[in-house]
């Protein structure tokens, strides 16, 4: 059994969030902005939860290494934490026409950190690819964009938030390896927890019940599962890519719209698919390959047993693939197309 490509991975993550964003709006006047962000991720989190404890039958251990509950817990204060609330703050003060054209920020804050702090390998292609597809996020929110004098405390807030998302990419980034159902769920419970106690503490009313599961059923499928996607995503593409292919989102957001809502199909639609299209294009014909050399690593991940998984077992295996255990990778140089995965942190 072959591991499912990372690539479609990061579209379908995208499809499952850009997708949800019609329900989200039908949702918009039945519930304060915060109280819904807060239901929506605690619906991503419990989801989770409840799959992860089917799943394994029990509660069982994260998987993280020692060394890694920093980078995890820095990505929820930044990601599920900072970033909602400042997007909240920002929406008090602009429209959310172009609060949505500032939130193509996301990716470029992500693939910038990724090539110039973290190190991940990027040509002029997957550049290229990325501008595109942002500029197509740009195109499909530039005719809603509101008039008037800006303000720049909104619009700043809203950057920061894109700029909060973008850390939290690049050091979830870091524990992709581990259990995305764990890493997905109680990323979505922190976010949950704190937009609802915020909005409880602004005054806010919980709603009713049917309102109120509505909300938790969009959160589980189009935050939760697209979360836990994109980790599988970023485990196998790294930061920059990943983010890139999940600004598609936007766009099938609208696609979905015209689909369900009759929305209508004005020309800055195509236009936007036109350059996302052709930036999804560049990146799926991406063709990176080079002598490199693997250090030594020791970690846990589902895998198959290919050319970076040649090790013994020291328990009873029945031959089953994709299985996961902890396990050594020894150094080898060898030369192959890849991407800037787990196994492939390297300089160049």
């Amino acid at each position: 059994m072959r591991m499912l490509n990372p690539v479609w991975l990061a579209l379908l993550a995208a499809f499952l969030f850009g997708g949800s964003t019609p329900f989200v709006k039908l949702l918009v006047g039945e519930l304060p902005p915060l109280v819904l962000a807060g239901l929506l991720y605690l619906g991503c989190g419990l989801g989770l939860a409840a799959i992860r404890l089917l799943r394994d039958r029990s509660w069982k251990t994260s998987g993280l290494a020692a060394d890694e509950w920093r980078w995890f817990g820095a990505a929820i204060v930044f990601g599920g934490v900072l970033g909602p609330i400042l997007l909240v703050f920002g929406l008090t003060r602009i429209e959310a026409s172009a609060a949505s054209l500032l939130l193509n920020l996301e990716a470029v804050f992500t693939a910038v950190l990724a090539w110039i702090v973290f190190k991940e390998n990027a040509d002029r292609r997957i550049v290229l690819g990325m501008l595109l597809i942002v500029a197509g996020g740009a195109v499909l929110a530039w005719p809603v964009s509101g008039s008037g004098t800006p303000d720049w405390i909104g619009l700043l807030a809203i950057a920061a938030a894109c700029l909060c998302w973008g850390i939290d990419n690049n050091l979830t980034r870091r524990v992709s390896a581990s259990d995305a159902l764990f890493i997905a769920g109680t990323k979505g419970l922190a976010a949950g927890m704190a937009n609802t106690a915020l909005a409880l503490s602004l005054g806010a009313a919980l709603p009713a019940w049917p309102a109120a599961s509505a909300a938790m059923a969009v959160g589980f499928i189009g935050y939760g599962l697209s979360l836990v996607l994109f980790v599988m995503a970023l485990r196998g593409l790294g930061s920059a890519r990943t983010g890139a292919y999940f600004s598609t989102a936007p766009f099938i957001g609208a696609a979905v719209s015209i689909l369900l809502l009759n929305e209508p199909t004005p020309a800055p639609f195509w236009f936007a698919a036109s350059l996302m299209g052709l930036g999804v294009w560049l990146h799926l014909t991406e063709h990176h390959a080079h002598e490199h050399t693997h250090e030594p690593l020791e970690h846990a991940h589902r895998h198959v047993h290919d050319a970076h998984h040649q090790h013994e077992h020291d328990f009873e295996w029945g031959g089953k693939e994709p299985h996961s255990h902890f396990h050594r990778h020894a150094s080898i140089t060898h030369k192959h197309p890849h991407y800037p995965d787990i196994h492939h942190r390297h300089e160049h």
